[in-house]
Order: structure tokens, then C-alpha cells, then sequence
């Protein structure tokens, strides 16, 4: 009788581990924007040797989630409007470019399942709906991205839009119960066109979509730091590209 065989499990490299720890530490507030982190430490508290860390480190550093600065040591990134805006201009051209390879590719049951997301913007009540709602926006962006079927696109929207997640998170609570209205409506818009496999409708709705989100997370982050007045402010450098072309 042969005995009973267990499954094989996935095997995983402790940097591996080590960076998608570090990289949720950032994204959830453990780290704040221009900490500075401590190699020894990350090791003695992770539980690893210093080599993992640094392998995790430099890739954190390609996303741009982290700076590492020569005789000074390694820091969090601390965003700017500025930054922001150039990311939310490159990720709107890889998430248009996606949408469009997406038309030919989204199925019957994919399209389901992004009007079922749009469906859930403000469903959930309490001290968690935020962190939920953003869950549910990142997932709603992700699933277009995906339907792309390009794996190269993939991966450079997930390192800009990690970003533009520390730009969120660190907002804290801003106003965005405010917005889910219009966040809905634009998310209708853009799984109607996509279901309709119109494609200047999909794209104009996604970029009115996502350089008017641009355009409040900028203002916002500009307000937080006192950078913005009523006479020095200048449009956001995207807002001309508002208009469906």
C-alpha cells in the first residue's frame, strides 16, 4: 500500500516574503511618507539576514516606493502633486491602451463582474468603508487592466499605481464620501462601453474617469500641504485632456 502523499507546496523566496511585507508595511501607514528605514532593523524584525532585505529594498526602489540616497540612507517616498500628475498622465495611457485590447477580450461574465463592483461604490457603512470602497476601485481598475491579457502592461500600471496608492492612503480621511456619486457614474460609463465594444466611448469615459480623480487627489495633496491659493494655483497640467476627444 502506498502511503498517503502530500500536495506539493508553492515554494516562495524569502525576499520574496520579505518585499511583500515591506511593500504592504508602506501601503498601509506602517511606514510614513519620508521615514527612514533602517536595514538592521527590517532584518532583526522580519526575522531574516540583511541580503533578502536588500533584495527586497531594490525592488521597492523600481516601483519608486522607496528612495535610497547615497551617504544619507533609505527613505519612503514622500509624493508630490507634482509626481502624481505625471503618474496618473502615464497610467491613464496604459490603462486606455489596455481598455482597448480588452474589447476584443472581456467576455459576457467579465463585464458582469465590473458593473457588480460599480454596483458596490458606497455599499458598505462604518469605520472601515474607506479602506473597502478604495479596495473595490483598485480591484474595478485592476480587472480592466488585466483583460488587456498583456502581462508586460501589467506590470508597469501595478508599480505606477502602487504610488498613487501612498498618495491616497495618506490623505487619511478626505472628503471622498463626497465623490462616490460621480466615482459610480463614471465606473457605469465606462463598463456600458466596454460592453457596448465601443471603443471612443471607452476611452473617453476612462480618461474623464481617471484625470478627474487626478485632478482631486492633486488638489487635495496641494491643500494638505499648503501649496495651493486662490491666486498662485494653476490648472492641473492634465485638465485640457478632460474633454472626450
Amino acid at each position: 500500500m502506498n502511503p498517503t502523499r502530500l500536495p506539493t507546496l508553492p515554494r516562495q523566496r524569502t525576499s520574496d516574503s520579505v518585499y511583500d511585507a515591506l511593500r504592504h508595511a508602506i501601503l498601509s501607514r506602517k511606514f510614513a511618507p519620508g521615514q527612514r528605514l533602517n536595514v538592521h532593523q527590517l532584518a532583526g524584525e522580519l526575522g531574516v539576514s540583511l541580503t533578502p532585505v536588500k533584495d527586497a529594498l531594490t525592488r521597492l526602489k523600481a516601483e519608486a516606493l522607496i528612495q535610497i540616497r547615497p551617504r544619507s540612507g533609505t527613505f519612503v517616498t514622500a509624493v508630490s502633486p507634482d509626481d502624481v500628475a505625471e503618474t496618473f498622465e502615464i497610467r491613464c495611457a496604459l490603462e486606455c491602451l489596455a481598455a482597448e485590447k480588452a474589447l476584443t477580450r472581456a467576455t459576457l461574465e467579465d463585464i458582469a463582474q465590473l458593473r457588480a463592483l460599480t454596483g458596490q461604490i458606497g455599499a458598505v457603512e462604518g469605520e472601515e468603508a474607506r479602506l473597502v470602497h478604495a479596495a473595490r476601485n483598485i480591484e474595478f481598475h485592476k480587472r480592466i487592466v488585466t483583460l488587456s491579457g498583456s502581462q508586460r502592461l501589467i506590470q508597469m500600471y501595478e508599480g505606477l499605481d502602487a504610488h498613487i496608492q501612498i498618495a491616497r492612503i495618506h490623505l487619511g480621511h478626505a472628503n471622498w464620501k463626497t465623490r462616490l456619486d460621480d466615482e459610480r457614474d463614471e465606473h457605469l460609463a465606462v463598463v456600458e462601453a466596454l460592453a457596448g465594444r465601443d471603443a471612443p466611448a471607452l476611452i473617453a469615459a476612462l480618461r474623464h474617469h481617471i484625470l478627474r480623480a487626478a485632478e482631486s487627489l492633486v488638489r487635495d495633496l496641494r491643500n494638505m500641504d499648503g501649496q495651493e491659493s486662490a491666486s498662485a494655483l494653476g490648472p492641473l497640467r492634465l485638465q485640457g485632456d478632460l474633454q472626450p476627444r
